[in-house]
């Protein structure tokens, strides 16, 4: 932990949340994954304690933390169950952080607030059966008539989908221009006549987290929730993804002390050959390859967190957080369940839950072979590593 870079009230809200995942979530961990049920009675718990809107400022019901707080927050759901802190990053690093990045006043009073207050749960709908990582390609539509927007579509793998109130939602408003100025952002809730949401996927990992299609069927949107300018949307889902990327690599962080704390209890338990097996040479190699590549994400993470909350450019950095973040933790999560042999295996141990919620990270918040395309763009763009 590098404490120099974090307040009192940081700190604070540390072990408040690490308390809170000790005492409330770890004992859950388990009964979410195997129930594959969201663990709503917790997440209304996250809310009171304020815990769904740490990133933002008090004006708009939030904690005032800032980015630094929230991947503090972040970090420690983490380290207890994947599920969980899954749910509350849909909300606030996608769907709420939307409305904040680029919401007016009035958006922000309407929506914003009760996101941040807990008193609703946010998600972000941009991905679709032919869309993914190309995002030019979005085929849900947004036909203007009057004072209204008629959305028609259907969205894929919305985390969230099925429990959220409100849905920030990127249609295509220009066929034309598409990526240049044909995507636009729209605010929508879920009582609206002509949305509605699919069934659970059923998932390797994290599935304790809602991931669904949503389907919008002759949706009309006031032009009220125009979320930024008309054709902006595309530029609203990339700001929004840049800051989402980070608070990813803070769950990935989590995961990873996690892991490692399960893998050095388990090494020092654990006896053959007459010994415990953390007297191995080799099991020693594995928690040292851990604990160094852990040290890294750290310290990128919150040193990127900082350049958020003091409103420098970060795009480049994310995408190194992320890309970095998630594949350290794959390596973390095979090193550690090496380390259990074949007790890892097994559904008793939680590391068995962490090897399998792991995998995805590499995919969601855009997939790392994009994340590779960022940062390499960025460094073409600039001509230099500065």
């Amino acid at each position: 932990m590098i404490d120099f870079t974090f307040t009192e009230e940081q700190k604070m809200l540390r072990e408040v949340a690490r308390k809170f995942a000790d005492d409330v979530v770890r004992p859950r961990a388990a009964e979410i994954d195997e129930k594959e049920e969201a663990p709503m009675d917790i997440i209304r718990k996250a809310g009171e304690l304020g815990f769904l809107g740490v990133v933002f400022p008090p004006e708009y019901g939030g904690g005032g933390f800032g980015e630094i707080g929230y991947c503090l927050l972040l970090e420690e759901i983490a380290r207890a169950c994947s599920s969980t802190a899954v749910i509350i990053g849909g909300h606030q690093s996608l769907g709420s952080m939307a409305i904040y990045l680029a919401g007016n006043e009035e958006q922000k009073q309407t929506y914003l607030r009760p996101l941040a207050e807990g008193k609703k749960l946010g998600t972000f709908a941009l991905t679709e059966p032919g869309a993914g990582s190309d995002a030019g390609s979005l085929r849900t539509s947004a036909q203007q008539h009057g004072n209204c927007f008629v959305l028609d579509g259907n969205k894929t793998f919305i985390t969230n989908g099925n429990i959220a109130d409100v849905v920030v939602v990127f249609a295509v408003t220009d066929s034309a221009k598409r990526l240049h100025g044909g995507i636009t952002a729209f605010i929508v809730e879920k009582e609206w006549k002509g949305f509605r949401a699919g069934k659970p996927e059923k998932k390797m990992g994290i599935r304790g987290s809602p991931t669904t299609d949503l389907f919008f069927e002759n949706l009309n949107v006031p032009k009220e929730n125009v979320l930024g300018e008309i054709g902006n949307g595309f530029k609203v889902a990339m700001q929004t993804l840049d800051v989402a990327r980070v608070s990813l690599a803070a769950q990935c962080l989590g995961a990873s002390k996690e892991m490692l704390n399960l893998g050095i209890k388990h090494a020092k338990e654990r006896v053959q050959f007459g010994k415990p097996i953390a007297e191995q040479q080799a099991i020693q190699l594995m928690l040292a390859d851990m604990a160094s590549e852990i040290y890294q994400v750290e310290s990128i993470l919150y040193r990127t967190a900082g350049l958020i909350d003091q409103k420098m450019p970060f795009t480049r950095e994310s995408a190194i957080c992320k890309l970095v973040a998630s594949e350290v933790l794959c390596r973390v999560a095979d090193r550690a369940m090496q380390i259990h042999g074949g007790m890892g295996y097994m559904r008793e141990y939680p590391i068995e839950r962490f090897y399998r919620d792991a995998r995805v990270n590499r995919i969601f918040e855009g997939t790392n072979e994009i994340q590779h395309l960022v940062i390499a763009r960025d460094l073409i763009k600039r001509g230099s590593y500065e």
